[in-house]
């Protein structure tokens, strides 16, 4: 196999089959992850870097720094130097002699601490290490303990074990970070959720409960603190190993296998070896193997180390006795347990941001119905009015920032307080997409996500799928803006439609019959750099074609690829030159054959740009040539269409989109009972909003199910131009479309907007 550079070589580790005592039909195979050019740790180094610098955390040239006396030192020395980085290893005296010489042959400057500090050997390092950060500017820490990028590595372990495996049955790693075995499981449980996964921990590690003991043998696994990449939900079963136990495994791997390994592999193999002894026929088992021997040769291999450290005097058992983790039972010798300890905290499910609808604030109310603490991250808590009901725990930090988001995450949580992460804001599909990713919790692929939140690229993406979809063209800030335009009107006709390619509710999109008109609202598009939440517009105006017929949605749910239709909207424009949505009707009364067209325009849409998670808002014209799509938005419809389907098939679009986030299957669907329709309340005066009278009279009318009013009194409206501007809206529900409608509109007659002329305003001396 050819590689370009050093970097490219980094995994692709052989899969080998052992042989061990177990019933006829168990499997049992190792991943030589040591096989690396100097161990798993190589992964985590890769990634972790090449992830730094794509996001602009290290610069080119910049230093690296990092605390290790084992793969990790190595791993960052290889991809750092390869990749032109110099590396600083900070270390202490127990770091071994071949670690060390190899360190100091690929160019590190290795400093070796002199003497412990109030926490040991471990804070002696990380004070020598945050002076250096200070002595040297830019310069990178990766944090293996906590950054997410480090379990991350291991997605590609797991994809090379189903490449070459396929299904398995059960998994057994060593723990330390956290990073190799979570995130392997993690990456495998996707698409393997039977999975069994085993831990393999040292005694006196604090990792699944026990009480922390200083002076452990062993290297490589177990902790003295709890890293924040540790996920003890994805581990079922853990086994501890004290230090004459593990080594001596490590010395049978070599003899029994041929392997010549380090005490992290020893100790997979000891609990490999009992597993399959109890395994059932037909069971498939792998092992994980971290690490090589040569670093041990003067300890684990040298008989004048066990006798110096005394080795043989410790107990050793011959099968693991079981204990109770939560009930504080402590290890001495090998042991297991199932109960395993882990945090008391009551699990969040993270939303950055909200839509400010009561649809926003509702899937906050959910969330407590899966046993979950909700947490809203936001920069404005005051933007969401009835966020204090929902009981929602609110962060405040820079939510247009995601450096800033990434770093509140891992400040506020650890990974196992974190059981998924969503949004119900258009302006926040990309940057949720993109911690989901980070943090491997379900989601669409954020490439994908952000293809749907710029409708430029969405429209590239649809075309060279061949959907059909209407002509269009691209205008940024940057081109001749009046020939561009004019172009733009040339390819699409007229009348054409001008919007942003990045905006929501509407908002900026004109129906416009000349090329002057084009022109102008282009212009106003463009002038206009921060959207409503405060975040850089894209500086790009779609112009395209507009298209004639009635206008529909389709409402859909993934999970893995595979997509559940919930029903089609109908919906109803205010007109032109405008279109804000005034109603909806929900489900769309149409023939099958129509729906059946629409629901596959909306399927063939979502696949060219690669929406495999979540739910899905497409936005689709019937024209008299078929089916048009106009837009695929990431996430569930908005403008209360999730109650109207409430009311018809009493299921919540929000508990879809959470149960997706979670990596939940989605409830199925069930056949609609009666139609729903909604319609909003819109005015045609400007001023300043008085009242609504007239709420109690539309709520008695027959059918009528809610009378909201969102806007305020005291509050500027006028004609409405985009969803923004709507003042409220009537619900109703009936056995027909038509009984629907009408329930909304009487209600509708019965409600008074009352708008006063703005006032005058006062001299500021009076």
């Amino acid at each position: 196999m050819l590689f370009e550079s050093v970097t490219d070589a980094i995994g692709h580790t052989p899969l080998v089959r052992a042989a061990v005592d177990a019933a006829d039909g168990v499997e049992v195979y190792f991943k030589l992850e040591f096989q690396n050019l100097y161990g798993m740790k190589d992964r985590v180094a890769r990634n972790i870097i090449l992830r730094a610098r794509e996001r602009g955390v290290l610069a080119e040239g910049a230093p690296i720094i990092e605390s290790s006396s084992g793969t990790m030192a190595l791993g960052v020395a290889l991809v750092g130097a390869s990749l032109g980085h110099h590396v600083h290893i900070v270390t202490d005296p127990r770091i071994d002699r071949i670690t060390l010489a190899k360190l100091r042959a690929l160019g590190c400057e290795v400093h070796i601490v002199e003497a412990m500090t109030g926490g040991g050997w471990q804070s002696a390092r990380l004070e020598l290490l945050h002076q250096l950060r200070a002595d040297l500017p830019g310069a990178f820490w990766p944090e293996q303990y906590e950054n997410p990028d480090n379990p991350a590595a291991y997605r590609a372990l797991a994809a090379e074990l189903r490449q070459d495996l396929g299904d398995f049955d059960v998994l057994v790693g060593s723990v330390g970070s956290g990073g190799s075995l979570c995130g392997t499981a993690r990456a495998l449980s996707r698409t393997m959720p039977d999975l069994k996964v085993v831990g393999v921990d040292s005694v006196g590690s604090v990792l699944f409960g026990q009480p922390d003991r200083p002076g452990r043998r062993q290297s490589g696994l177990g902790n003295s603190l709890l890293p924040g990449n540790l996920d003890r939900r994805l581990i079922h079963e853990v086994h501890w190993l004290n230090d004459r136990e593990a080594l001596t495994a490590t010395r049978e791997l070599a003899r029994e296998q041929q392997i010549f390994a380090g005490n992290t592999s020893g100790s997979v193999y000891h609990i490999v070896r009992h597993v399959a002894a109890h395994a059932e026929p037909g069971t498939r088992i792998v092992g994980i193997l971290p690490d090589r021997g040569d670093r041990y040769v003067d300890t684990i291999y040298d008989d004048a180390y066990w006798a110096a450290q005394e080795l043989n005097a410790l107990p050793r058992s011959s099968s693991p006795a079981p204990i109770s983790a939560r009930a504080g039972d402590v290890s001495e010798t090998w042991s297991r347990a199932a109960d395993i300890d882990r945090s008391d905290d009551r699990q969040r499910l993270l939303f950055i941001e909200s839509n400010t609808t009561g649809t926003g604030m509702l899937a906050l109310e959910l969330t407590q119905e899966f046993a979950l603490r909700p947490t809203l991250l936001t920069n404005d808590p005051a933007r969401y009015r009835g966020l204090p009901d929902t009981g929602a725990e609110v962060i405040t930090c820079d939510t247009n920032s995601l450096p800033e988001l990434r770093r509140t995450i891992l400040r506020e949580f650890r990974r196992e307080q974190i059981a998924g992460i969503t949004t119900t804001s258009d302006f926040y599909l990309s940057p949720t997409a993109e911690i989901a990713d980070w943090l491997g919790l379900p989601g669409s692929p954020a490439d994908a996500v952000a293809v749907c939140r710029d409708k430029s690229r969405s429209r590239r993406r649809l075309a060279d799928a061949g959907i059909r979809q209407p002509r269009f063209a691209v205008v940024t800030a940057g081109d001749q803006l009046e020939q561009a335009v004019t172009e733009a009107v040339a390819r699409t006709g007229l009348p054409c439609v001008v919007k942003p390619v990045d905006d929501s509710g509407s908002n900026h999109v004109l129906l416009c019959t000349q090329v002057s008109q084009a022109l102008a609202q282009a212009r106003v598009v463009l002038a206009e750099e921060r959207n409503v939440r405060g975040q850089r517009t894209a500086g790009a105006v779609l112009v395209e074609e507009y298209l004639d017929g009635p206008e529909f949605s389709v409402e859909t749910v993934s999970r893995h690829g595979e997509t559940h239709c919930l029903g089609i909207v109908e919906k109803h424009l205010a007109g032109p030159p405008y279109f804000v949505e005034r109603g909806h009707v929900f489900p769309a009364p149409l023939p099958r054959a129509t729906a059946e067209h629409l629901t596959g325009a909306a399927l063939r849409a979502l696949e060219a740009v690669g929406l495999t998670d979540g739910a899905a808002h497409t936005e689709i014209r019937l024209t008299a040539e078929g089916p048009v799509v106009i837009e695929i938005n990431a996430r569930p419809a908005g403008g209360m269409i999730p109650e109207l389907v409430r009311l018809t098939t009493g299921l919540r679009m929000q508990e879809q989109q959470l149960r997706i986030a979670l990596g939940r299957e989605p409830h199925p669907v069930p056949e609609p009972d009666g139609v729903a329709a909604i319609q909003f309340l819109l005015t045609d005066r400007s001023g300043i909003l008085a009242r609504v009278d007239g709420v109690e009279a539309a709520r008695a009318v027959e059918g009528v199910q809610q009378v909201t009013v969102t806007a305020s009194p005291e509050q500027r409206v006028g004609p409405a131009r985009n969803a923004y501007h709507r003042l409220g809206f009537v619900i109703a529900r009936a056995q027909t479309a038509e009984e629907a409608v009408a329930a909304c509109a009487k209600a509708r007659t019965e409600l008074e907007v009352v708008v006063e002329a703005p006032r005058a305003v006062q001299d500021r001396d009076t």
